[in-house]
């Protein structure tokens, strides 16, 4: 009997095992479609006058790298018809403006020119409120009560309508986590944000970034967090294509993603104790 055990024991392990192996399914290649990166970030305390704008194409879903987009013409136009040209670092898809002047509450237009096609969009700078000092520590945090927990605090301006982006960046993430805020429970009030990661250890720093955004830019991301299944929400919604504010104004049916949005951005770094 212990013997027939083993074997059914063995003939296990060696089924999972072969189970193991990576399966590639054949998926429809559909046409490349323009990717624009268009966020104009001012730091608090900074110029602004340095910004950047990335083109690429979409890709294959097997690729690891995306294809960058060169030979675009791009310029940034404010309310009283100043140009920004953004040039591009040759054969980066990397677009750099170095003399750029950003405003509160001015807006701005994008305008792309690519292969015959002319991309615009439009979009009003918004500032971002400062980042308190006060960060606490909470080392046996989140759901399971076994991650550390960091929070912080910004006051929320109690006339207006306010939107909010922001985002946590640690050593131990590939990636920034991002959420998305408005005030319409706590007009005036202090708003918490709080970020948890049981990896985090003494010494780690954690890099807290905090915009002002535009209500347009708030439903968009929404949407982009319900996408990609990162709202977290139990019951995660089918991928989508989420359409930003750049319109073709020469095809409309040749859409590019991206959105351009502009920001003022406080930022904190915060050592794990």
């Amino acid at each position: 009997m212990k013997k027939i055990i083993k074997i059914l024991a063995v003939t296990v392990m060696f089924f999972l095992a072969s189970c193991e192996e990576v399966i590639h399914v054949d998926l429809e290649t559909v046409e490349p479609r323009l990717v624009i990166d268009a966020s104009i970030d001012c730091v608090k305390g900074s110029t602004g006058n340095e910004q950047k704008i990335r083109l690429s194409t979409t890709t294959g879903y097997y690729d690891t790298t995306f294809p960058i987009v060169s030979g675009a013409i791009i310029t940034i136009e404010n309310s009283s018809n100043v140009v920004f040209d953004f040039i591009e670092t040759p054969g980066t898809g990397e677009y750099v403006c170095n003399n750029f002047q950003p405003v509160i509450g001015e807006t701005y237009t994008l305008t792309i020119l690519l292969n015959g096609e002319v991309y615009i969009a439009s979009e009003t700078l918004i500032a971002s409120p400062v980042l308190l000092d006060e960060i606490n520590q909470n080392n046996a945090g989140g759901f399971g009560g076994d991650e550390v927990e960091i929070t912080s605090y910004y006051q929320d301006d109690g006339n207006q309508q306010n939107y909010y982006l922001y985002s946590h960046k640690s050593n131990r993430v590939a990636f920034p986590q991002y959420q998305v805020e408005n005030d319409e429970n706590v007009q005036g009030n202090e708003i918490t944000m709080i970020y948890s990661n049981k990896d985090l250890v003494a010494g780690d720093v954690l890099e807290i970034k905090l915009y002002g955004i535009s209500k347009r830019y708030y439903d968009y991301f929404n949407k982009i967090l319900l996408a990609s299944g990162n709202d977290d929400s139990p019951f995660p919604t089918t991928p989508a294509a989420v359409r930003g504010n750049i319109v073709n104004q020469t095809n409309f049916n040749n859409y590019a993603f991206g959105y351009f949005r502009l920001s003022e951005v406080d930022i904190k770094s915060y050592a794990i104790q």
